[in-house]
């Protein structure tokens, strides 16, 4: 038996149960863990809703994009009992059962071994958010980005996947602007190694000018919509967005003018169906360029019971940081 967050259908609402479940109730895969911790991501509280936020359709089901823990069991060669291994994507949590549980059982090919110096705890810590944070860092790197280019701008600063680009991008030696819209973030984003914050409103205004100042050496940027459009004709000369999230639309009110006269670069940054290599080049990237006090900085712990509202808490952007879930508490 184990214990697991479970959304079922009551009417036409889904509702989460806390339940004691039997091993045969896990879905088809080659390898068992025992989870100890998971995290809560935008899609989690998508997950979590009533109405499955259109990425649920199949109940009853648990949720949870992100899992750690150790294998208990596996048929495939590559893992064996004891082992500890991370996973993030391929749609665990969202088609297939996630890691609001005590147990999880997943295909091998979605695991990975969880890298040396890193606990656990503090791959949760990092969970999808602050693993798409490296996957920008790198593809930002991978197309020319380096500290003496300038400054890096940071769009959804507090949120997840910011906080960690933010105290990347700063361990790596880029001056960072964050954005925010909430301006009792702005000490939290400071300590996380933001060398200025910008007020969302400086950006958030409908695109005038195709190109404005170039100020930019690189974006993260995980809002779109209107202001990843203002962004694009901010950049310099050749320089990077990594697009990782829409949270302010998915539309792009965009010109193709930044493209075509300063050679801009927008980058989609993919954490679901990352082959095996890039994910382990992330994973062992975190564990070097992520500092892990300003990580544990980040911590709001909870347990499975504290996961309802907390959904709910972040689909209102009312979240800072990083929520790890110890499924055992």
């Amino acid at each position: 038996m184990f214990r697991a967050l479970v959304m079922e259908k009551e009417g036409d609402a889904a509702v989460a149960h806390l339940r004691e479940l039997e091993d045969a109730a896990l879905p088809a895969g080659e390898v068992t863990v025992a989870v100890e911790y998971s995290t809560l991501n935008y899609k989690d509280g998508l997950g979590l809703s009533p109405n499955g936020g259109g990425i649920v359709r199949t109940y009853p089901h648990v949720g949870g994009v992100d899992f750690a823990g150790a294998v208990e069991a596996s048929s495939d060669p590559r893992y064996k009992p004891g082992d500890k291994v991370v996973l993030t994507g391929w749609r665990v949590g969202e088609t297939h059962w996630g890691g609001y549980a005590q147990k999880a059982r997943v295909k091998a090919d979605w695991l990975v071994p969880l890298p040396s110096g890193l606990t656990t705890r503090a791959a949760m810590a990092v969970g999808t958010a602050g693993f798409t944070a490296m996957l920008a860092v790198i593809a930002l790197e991978d197309h020319g980005l380096t500290p003496s280019r300038g400054e890096v701008l940071v769009t959804g600063a507090a949120g997840g996947v910011g906080s960690v680009a933010v105290a990347i991008l700063a361990r790596l030696g880029y001056p960072v602007a964050a954005v925010t819209g909430r301006p009792e973030t702005e000490t939290y984003l400071k300590d996380l190694g933001a060398s200025r914050i910008i007020p969302r409103a400086e950006l958030a205004e409908t695109v005038k000018r195709p190109l404005e100042t170039e100020t930019w050496a690189g974006c993260i940027d995980a809002v779109g919509g209107a202001m990843l459009a203002r962004v694009l004709g901010q950049m310099k000369y050749g320089g990077s967005v990594a697009a990782v999230g829409l949270a302010g639309g998915a539309g792009l009110p965009a010109s193709v003018i930044p493209f075509i006269l300063r050679g801009v670069n927008l980058l989609g940054i993919d954490s679901v169906s990352v082959p095996y290599a890039a994910r382990v080049r992330a994973w062992n990237r975190v564990v070097t360029d992520l500092p892990m006090e300003k990580l544990e900085a980040m911590v709001r712990p909870a347990t499975l019971a504290d996961l309802p509202g907390l959904g709910a808490a972040i689909l209102k952007g009312e979240v800072q940081g990083r929520v790890v879930v110890d499924v055992n508490g």
